[in-house]
This record gives C-alpha cells, sequence and structure tokens, in this order.
C-alpha cells in the first residue's frame, strides 16, 4: 500500500548534540576553507569532537562554474591550508572522472519513443504524417 505524502515527510529536526558553529576563511583568488568547530547545544565548544576543515574550489565547465567541496584532514587551520592545493586537485581530478562516466553514460543510452519510431509500426505516423484514416487519433 503506498503512503500518502503527508506520511511520508518529516518534520526537520536539528541533532543538539551534532552542532558546528561555521568560520570561513579565504585567500579571494584560489578557494575557501570552512572550518566547523563542535559546539554543545549551549554554544560552548565540545572538546570531546574534532574541527573539521572543508575546502571548497571551483572549476570551469562548459555551463558554468562548478563548486567541488572536499574534506581536508587537518588538526588546525595551518595544517589545513597547507593541504588544501594537494587535496583539492584529487577532488578536482575525481569530479572530471565523474563527469566523464556520465557523459559516457548519457552517450550510450537510446530513447525510443513511447509510441514507436515514427512510421515504423504500431503508434508510428503513417503516409502524410497523419495516423491511419487521416484523421488525429486521441489515446
Amino acid at each position: 500500500m503506498a503512503q500518502k505524502p503527508e506520511e511520508r515527510m518529516t518534520e526537520p529536526k536539528m541533532d543538539a548534540k551534532a552542532l558546528y558553529r561555521e568560520e570561513i576563511y579565504t585567500d579571494r583568488k584560489v578557494g575557501t576553507i570552512r572550518s566547523l568547530t563542535p559546539v554543545k547545544s549551549d554554544g560552548s565548544e565540545d572538546t570531546s569532537r574534532k574541527t573539521v576543515y572543508v575546502g571548497e574550489a571551483q572549476i570551469l565547465t562548459s555551463v558554468g562554474a562548478l563548486p567541488i567541496t572536499f574534506e581536508i584532514e587537518a588538526k588546525s587551520l595551518e595544517e589545513a591550508v597547507g593541504n588544501f592545493a594537494g587535496v583539492a586537485k584529487e577532488a578536482v581530478e575525481r569530479t572530471v572522472k565523474d563527469l566523464q562516466e556520465l557523459r559516457r553514460q548519457a552517450a550510450s543510452s537510446i530513447v525510443v519513443p513511447q509510441g514507436g519510431m515514427g512510421g515504423l509500426g504500431p503508434g508510428g505516423m503513417g503516409p502524410g504524417g497523419l495516423g491511419p484514416g487521416g484523421k488525429i487519433q486521441m489515446p
């Protein structure tokens, strides 16, 4: 039995035990590093969890800029800045590889219209571009 839409939707609820304070650092040239410091629900720092560093960069594609986001293993902001280039390069290479695979999959898929090929059988157009009898037929 199918669920009703209202039964599938859940109320968005934040996890008070997984909160982070976010700080953004950028050189305004290459990219951005987001420092996510774990905090308790009262806003005080949670020293039982480690700070997470997330790098952000962009690559230019034929359809515009594509944002790339990646986690940087580091114990400090200084270390995250030092690791940025290597991790960013890996993330860009992985993204380019994924895009090439998506292109390959899209190029290899064949789409056949639901009614069949035009003029080639059931559902196709007969001579003159109209169906049998020269009348427009409704499905």
